[in-house]
């Protein structure tokens, strides 16, 4: 749910553009600002991705050509040498991530020869779009984006850059905002992530698996969560330290729509 900055201009989620615009921070708990494709394929665009689309109608006997109802389920967008893409999927076939609809799903692969994707990324609604566009923007300039070029600790210094805390019992697997209500960490991995890691698919119930980062942010204990990212496995680490320091990232992002759940805990500056 989103709320309005400014509640005597009333906007719905799709047309955000006639609502006054404000600077607010921190960034992790900004929201998407009811654009969760519009701001990362603006990005993608500008990159020179070539995008297609999937679309799904509904026809009722009688109706005129014009009348007929179309429904955007899936767009692919696709790196000029295919060993990247990016596809958005509307929540009518929802795969959820922390009770949370994926709209975003990032994979690459190591050659154009392999039908299958190294690794995937997953970002549900309402993580920030700056910081979904600014791994978008790593990924796009990585020459192998299948192969790391740093550990995990990358990730860390990103955040603890911007002030994050290291986890007291995992400094080398952790860190949290400094009001503990974003979280990222590098552990097991949630089901259906895919990743072509072999020992993934080898890995026993009672056995931990390669671990993947992942992120979320929960407005409250026990609340639930804002938002949530999930990385596989192979997923390289400089490649969510990009993630991770736009995310964690001290200046403000443009907003004309807040999620309720974290409107109060937000600074704003109107936006002249």
């Amino acid at each position: 749910m989103e709320a309005p900055l400014y509640p005597d201009f009333p906007l719905g989620r799709s047309a955000p553009g006639g609502q006054p615009a404000f600077w607010v921070g921190p960034r992790h708990l900004a929201g998407d600002d009811g654009r969760p494709y519009d701001a990362v394929a603006d990005t993608l665009a500008g990159l020179g991705w070539t995008s297609l689309t999937i679309v799904r109608g509904r026809h009722e006997p009688d109706e005129a050509p014009e009348d007929r109802q179309v429904l955007r389920s899936t767009v692919l967008h696709i790196s000029p040498d295919a060993l990247r893409w990016a596809q958005w999927s509307l929540a009518d076939e929802p795969f959820h991530l922390g009770e949370l609809p994926i709209t975003w799903q990032i994979s690459a692969r190591a050659e154009t020869s392999s039908p299958l994707a190294q690794w995937s990324a997953y970002f549900t609604p309402d993580v920030p779009g700056e910081a979904v566009s600014d791994f978008l923007v790593a990924l796009d300039a990585h020459d192998q984006p299948a192969v790391p070029l740093a550990g995990p600790e990358l990730v860390l210094d990103a955040v603890a850059a911007h002030g994050w805390l290291r986890d007291i019992d995992q400094p080398q697997a952790a860190a949290t905002d400094p009001t503990f209500t974003s979280h990222i960490s590098l552990g097991d991995v949630p089901p259906l992530i895919q990743d072509a890691d072999p020992r993934v698919l080898v890995t026993e119930a009672d056995e931990a698996g390669p671990a993947g980062w992942q992120a979320w942010a929960e407005p409250a204990l026990g609340a639930p969560c804002l938002w949530a990212a999930s990385f596989a496995a192979s997923v390289p680490h400089d490649l969510v330290a990009s993630f991770a320091a736009s995310l964690s990232s001290t200046a403000p992002v443009l907003r004309r729509v807040l999620p309720e759940a974290t409107q109060e805990r937000l600074l704003r500056a109107p936006a002249i």
